[in-house]
């Protein structure tokens, strides 16, 4: 039985994206370009949701890929999985990803000159950020690709056996809300044993956390979903009381300076206290989403097809009008609307008019033929 309030979850985290990498231009963090006036103060809704976006979108992923299987065998997954990645990232790197990468070189000043010119001569040359072949924001793509098919044997052992004594553990876990707090456990080990020693690079070689990470998350949406209704009543008996811890933590987490001497003691209480506060708020989304919004609508059924084009085209549109707005002597609350209105509306333009009609070009967006 197809749930939609998974479906509404991924629409709403996508187009979240809009808003978080508009919001890149303006912190202090590293991005491709940069506004001309820093806000500190937008670090703290970004952090927010920085904690849980991406988590929860490759616990999304994870459950999508039981209701795969139960229509699928592993050999048509898998085919099905390049189909839907693969040529999508290959096409975004081709046609997508170039225009950013050349307007982030005009702005660094490390070229000069048309995008023909570019394309010609430089577009194609070297890795990113030495070169400028790149995934840049698609990198989720190869990530979900690798997890969806190293994963299909295990997968499909738990499919078949949806008895055995594993999924029975699984499925009493689920039934208390505390006991659910068990899976930051794995979550808080691989973050004090690797995010020190291996950066999040999102180039998939040496890039050990976010590989760990990610796949527990993958892996844990399959579990949760294989379950059944045992995970849905927990979230949403108790989405209130997932709530008040998800304030308290993130709150405890901005008021409390870590400042311990050992560094292993502060990792090890920094790591428990952020697995701590994102699972919560993830248990909190699903648990309003499972009460609220598990039922389909015309809006979420368009929504739903257009948000993996949006995905792919969004942060491109986005590139273009900043460059173009960055240095411009306007206040943030210009700048902004400017960019997310824009990135929203142009995006939405080119889906709807070169994209979601015609039968040829959907499978490069990831979308299935009509």
């Amino acid at each position: 039985m197809r749930r939609h309030d998974l479906d509404f979850l991924r629409v709403f985290v996508f187009a979240l994206l809009i808003f978080y990498h508009v919001g890149m231009v303006f912190v202090p963090w590293d991005f491709h370009l940069k506004n001309n006036v820093i806000y500190d103060w937008i670090c703290y809704p970004m952090w927010f949701v920085n904690q849980w976006r991406l988590p929860i979108l490759f616990l999304i992923s994870g459950m999508g890929t039981y209701f795969a299987l139960q229509k699928r065998t592993g050999k048509q997954f898998a085919i099905e999985r390049i189909k839907r990645l693969f040529i999508p990232l290959l096409f975004g790197m081709m046609f997508i990803v170039p225009p950013q990468v050349y307007v982030e070189r005009l702005y660094t000043n490390q070229f000069t000159g048309s995008y023909f010119n570019y394309l010609q001569d430089k577009a194609f040359i070297g890795g990113y950020p030495e070169g400028n072949i790149s995934w840049h924001h698609l990198w989720f793509l190869p990530y979900l690709l690798m997890f969806s098919l190293v994963l299909i044997p295990i997968f499909l052992y738990l499919n078949n056996h949806p008895d055995c004594k594993f999924i029975n553990y699984i499925k009493q876990i689920v039934k208390n809300p505390i006991s659910l707090y068990i899976f930051i456990l794995p979550l808080t080990i691989v973050r004090i044993l690797l995010e020190p020693y291996f950066p999040v690079t999102h180039a998939l070689i040496d890039d050990w956390y976010t590989i760990s990470n990610y796949l527990m998350f993958f892996i844990f949406g399959f579990l949760l979903i294989i379950v059944k209704e045992s995970f849905w009543y927990t979230v949403e008996k108790y989405r209130k009381h997932f709530l008040v811890a998800g304030i308290l933590s993130f709150s405890i987490m901005i008021i409390i300076p870590y400042n311990h001497e050992h560094l292993f003691i502060r990792y090890t209480i920094e790591s428990l206290l952020k697995c701590l506060n994102l699972w919560s708020w993830i248990l909190v989304l699903f648990g309003f989403a499972s009460k609220y919004y598990n039922r389909e609508t015309n809006i979420l059924r368009y929504a739903n097809e257009a948000v993996y084009p949006f995905y792919i085209l969004h942060q491109t549109v986005m590139m273009v009008i900043t460059y173009y707005v960055i240095d411009l002597e306007w206040t943030l609350g210009l700048k902004a609307p400017i960019l997310i209105v824009g990135t929203f509306v142009i995006t939405w333009m080119i889906y709807e008019l070169f994209i979601r009609k015609w039968r040829y070009i959907r499978p490069l967006w990831g979308l299935k033929n009509n």
